[in-house]
């Protein structure tokens, strides 16, 4: 028998030709998957079971009884070590000392508006020593109204370059009034910045998580007696660095700061909740998220609707409420771009309905690409006001099939206003009703 010898030439050379005639392809769709497994490590499929662990939450009559953080994080903790599960809130309000922390791979589900998640009053007292960045510690001169297991948060002037340092930790054991911190300070917290710590601290918060559902409760972030934390920090739902959100009839108000806040997020989706009341901004799809929806919200009566913040791309924002808020109904600014703005009702806006941020930070900063239609822009602003904002050197975007309307005496309301330096600015089929100049362009 002759001894069949193929070079790897020959073999690459054989291969090409059966790949060509058909024969061997790994072109085409996988075959579906249509009795799925629970297998090790796989979680992208998975069947459908009749039931799920779920673990309850209440005052009484609950597998865990209690109205606290501790209650809710304990219960939480307990479907985490399992690796996915459902933590179910019955009717009651939560008091909270510090925020609740969202694990991957959780379902937190309310009982509608009759589960509330609040806060007490906060506190601020200055730091009373020097602490540098690598300490786990702090000393307060007041330390009365802080316990073990408190969120705090932690601000300074940064003593090398004058801006403020927020940092964000829990106290976890104590002699007198000196704290060890959940973890190190990572910033100096030097007497000549005059630090101070503040019971403040999100509701719920996560930071690099995935797949994660919160939904039908209440969050109450108790405004009239909480100083103020920075939606870039805070807010009754904040998260940092996570994936696959989902938030869905939630009631988010009377935050001294942000409804919703979500920085470098990807693909979440916020449907058909109330953010209302709150001091700063509704709903902030922070810096450098990619692909939210935004869908079936209302969003009342905050200083700002919706807040696109820097460098969100490919979002959706549809069939939202934005109604009464203090200063913009919705604003979309630095590197925000190919967006989409649709079918939205934008109402009663303090200054402007929809606002396109100048941001002349550098050569291409503005929000390009961005569309805007279909939707009902109604009465804007002062006697001054603007229904849409178009500033800097936006370009490229699309407003279109929009109806913009004053029903308030003309003054000196303007429809649309476009700047001199705006480029490619379609402007289409809108109809423009009662305003004293409906187009200003240059």
């Amino acid at each position: 028998m002759t001894p069949y010898h193929v070079s790897r030439r020959g073999f690459l050379s054989t291969a090409s030709a059966v790949l060509a005639a058909g024969s061997w392809s790994f072109a085409g769709e996988r075959p579906a998957v249509t009795k799925p497994r629970a297998t090790d490590g796989d979680d992208a499929h998975e069947p459908n079971w009749d039931e799920r662990f779920t673990l309850t939450v209440g005052p009484k009559n609950a597998d865990l009884v209690g109205s606290d953080d501790k209650v809710i994080q304990a219960a939480i903790d307990y479907v985490s070590r399992l690796g996915a599960g459902t933590v179910r809130l019955l009717p009651g309000t939560f008091t909270l000392r510090n925020s609740v922390h969202l694990p991957s791979r959780l379902r937190l589900i309310g009982s509608g508006p009759d589960t509330i998640i609040t806060k007490g009053p906060s506190e601020t007292v200055a730091v009373s020593a020097d602490s540098d960045w690598y300490d786990q510690e702090i000393t307060l001169t007041d330390a009365a109204g802080f316990r073990v297991g408190d969120g705090v948060t932690l601000t300074t002037t940064d003593p090398h370059n004058g801006g403020q340092d927020v940092i964000k930790r829990t106290l976890v054991a104590r002699a007198g009034n000196r704290f060890k911190l959940s973890d190190g300070l990572r910033e100096n917290l030097w007497l000549s910045g005059k630090p101070t710590c503040a019971s403040l601290f999100p509701l719920l918060t996560s930071e690099h998580t995935a797949d994660v559902v919160i939904e039908n409760l209440t969050l109450d972030g108790n405004l009239a007696n909480n100083e103020n934390l920075n939606g870039n920090y805070g807010g009754c739902i904040f998260l940092q660095d996570c994936n696959r959100y989902t938030i869905r009839d939630v009631e988010t108000r009377n935050y001294n700061g942000d409804g919703i806040s979500f920085q470098i997020c990807h693909d979440v989706v916020v449907e058909n909740c109330h953010s209302h009341d709150n001091a700063d901004l509704g709903l902030h799809p922070g810096s450098g998220s990619q692909r939210p929806v935004l869908k079936g919200n209302r969003l009342e009566r905050n200083t700002i609707g919706l807040f696109w913040c820097w460098g969100v791309k490919y979002g959706l924002a549809e069939a939202n409420r934005i109604d009464g808020n203090r200063s913009y109904g919705i604003s979309i600014g630095h590197n925000d771009t190919d967006n989409v703005m649709r079918d939205n009702d934008v109402t009663s806006s303090g200054k402007v309905g929809i606002l396109f941020r100048d941001e002349a930070r550098g050569e291409d900063f503005w929000p390009n690409r961005n569309v805007v239609e279909n939707n009902r822009i109604t009465n804007s602003g002062d006697e001054n006001g603007i229904a849409i904002d178009i500033q800097g050197k936006t370009k490229d975007a699309r407003i279109a099939s929009n109806q913009i309307r004053e029903t308030r005496a003309a003054m000196n309301r303007i429809g649309i206003r476009v700047s001199s330096q705006a480029t490619n600015i379609e402007l289409a089929q809108n109809t423009i009703e009662g305003f004293a100049t409906a187009v200003e362009q240059g």
